[in-house]
């Protein structure tokens, strides 16, 4: 399909890859109600369209997010119109966390608050050397949101992820690497390309394969031994019977090279 631009947010599919850019540059792209439902409606046409394989998240200017728009949010409001608010944006974060196809994060610049958020809903962060991330949602008397209480503390552990929050610091796209949070590390002139690489290489596995794998990740740290072999056992059966996996043993056994190939850096 061809590109499509919006008030907030530019979104184009290419070769099964789906890329939304979020296009606020002058506010560093940060999230407001026009934003969030924009995203709303991408990840509802992402999730009904098989043919997408794979999804890049990035920001235009120079920018990943900047958090939500502060002025947007109604200091006077109750705790009843926040709450329905979030649970508003829930909706489609749930949708971007559990979808089972690869997310890519392409993080330039400012990740802070509900962006920081976001790009934590990517099963991979790509960032530039100039990125920088924060939890900074104490400085503004809240607490963290757009998945945090959910990602973080699963890719950090615990008690960095209490420090994180509780000291709202910037750390670096190094300092975020070390910690695992960022997967690697690329110059600003190749990050997208580098996320596109990586997402082309998804359109060539099996997307049965690609899926089961993701789901079971996903319910892996709350779940427990059992129901982890029985999903590992009904996923394979799955896999072993699609025609992807047949195609590749037949490769195999004739000395071809495989479909799927995970680009090196």
């Amino acid at each position: 399909m061809p590109q499509t631009t919006t008030q907030a947010i530019i979104y184009a599919v290419d070769n099964g890859i789906a890329t939304l850019t979020l296009n606020r540059p002058a506010q560093k792209n940060a999230l407001d109600m026009t934003m969030r439902k924009e995203i709303a409606d991408v990840m509802s046409a992402i999730r009904h369209d098989r043919q997408i394989k794979s999804l890049i998240i990035t920001g235009a200017g120079g920018a990943f997010c900047s958090g939500g728009d502060i002025r947007t949010m109604d200091a006077d409001g109750t705790a009843e119109d926040g709450r329905d608010r979030m649970a508003e944006l829930h909706l489609w974060l749930e949708e971007l966390i559990t979808l089972d196809r690869p997310v890519i994060a392409a993080v330039d610049g400012p990740a802070y608050g509900a962006g920081f958020g976001l790009a934590l809903a990517a099963d991979f962060i790509i960032a530039t050397p100039r990125a920088k991330f924060c939890l900074a949602f104490l400085r503004l008397g809240l607490i963290p949101d757009c998945g945090v209480f959910y990602t973080l503390p699963r890719i950090v552990g615990l008690q960095r992820a209490k420090e994180l929050a509780f000291s709202a610091r910037e750390i670096t796209s190094e300092e975020a690497r070390q910690m695992g949070i960022v997967f690697e590390i690329q110059p600003e002139e190749k990050l997208v390309a580098r996320a596109y690489e990586m997402a082309l290489s998804f359109t060539q596995g099996s997307q049965t394969a690609i899926s089961l794998t993701k789901r079971a990740m996903n319910a892996s740290l709350g779940s427990n031994l059992t129901t982890m072999l029985e999903m590992e056992a009904t996923g394979q059966g799955l896999a072993r019977s699609t025609s992807y996996h047949q195609d590749a043993v037949k490769r195999f056994l004739n000395k071809q090279s495989l479909a799927f190939k995970w680009p090196d850096q």
